[in-house]
């Protein structure tokens, strides 16, 4: 927990000296800036300080703590990015001039997004269903696979209810590599083991139609 102090303001930039600005750029273009600093961090430890800048107006105390709930956001934005980025989908690779491209990075977003809906919720804090994810017909497959991977001791079972987003991201977290043991889960562990799933649901519905 931390107490931060905040304050806001209306401030004018000036324009580029080096860079002519165009006719239909104000000169002095109005800004809101939102500071936020800790007051009394713990000894040893660097206190937060963030100055924000904003094209939103911010006039009172509550619409300035919403511009620093959306900053606490840019971490969760920047995981996604890694994800369907190198360390992800890697869909940098894909050439705009590709005839499917779009389609292609909305289908890897859409994904990307699931690998953090399973990140936000694998404490199971949120209480989200598998739903936001998966299809009803999946949970079948979820806790087949959830049954496999649990070991005899306590610390090796799956602790969330079967009807949890937190059910499929333990599932999904442990096929890509997670041990139960050590650290949390990120973006792209989930994303691993979000491939095996799907590999495994393809399996399954194979020999269901046999």
């Amino acid at each position: 927990m931390a107490r931060i102090s905040v304050r806001f303001a209306s401030v004018t930039l000036k324009p580029p000296k080096n860079r002519p600005v165009g006719p239909d750029v104000p000169t002095r273009p109005r800004i809101d800036i939102v500071e936020a600093r800790e007051t009394d961090p713990p000894g040893g430890v660097k206190p937060t300080h963030w100055r924000l800048l904003t094209s939103h107006g911010v006039e009172t105390f509550d619409q300035a703590r919403w511009i620093t709930q959306l900053h606490r956001r840019h971490r969760v934005i920047e995981q996604l990015f890694r994800t369907v980025k190198s360390k992800g989908f890697d869909i940098e690779k894909v050439s705009i001039e590709t005839a499917p491209s779009r389609p292609l990075c909305a289908m890897t977003l859409v994904a990307g997004v699931s690998c953090m809906q399973f990140v936000q919720d694998r404490d199971g804090e949120g209480q989200r269903p598998p739903q936001d994810v998966f299809d009803a017909e999946d949970l079948p497959v979820l806790q087949a696979v959830s049954g496999s991977l649990e070991g005899k001791t306590e610390k090796q079972k799956n602790p969330h209810p079967k009807g949890s987003l937190a059910f499929a991201a333990w599932v999904c977290a442990r096929l890509g590599g997670w041990t139960g043991y050590y650290g949390k889960p990120g973006p792209v562990v989930m994303l691993r083991g979000l491939y095996q799933f799907r590999a495994i649901q393809l399996g399954y519905e194979i020999a269901g139609n046999v």
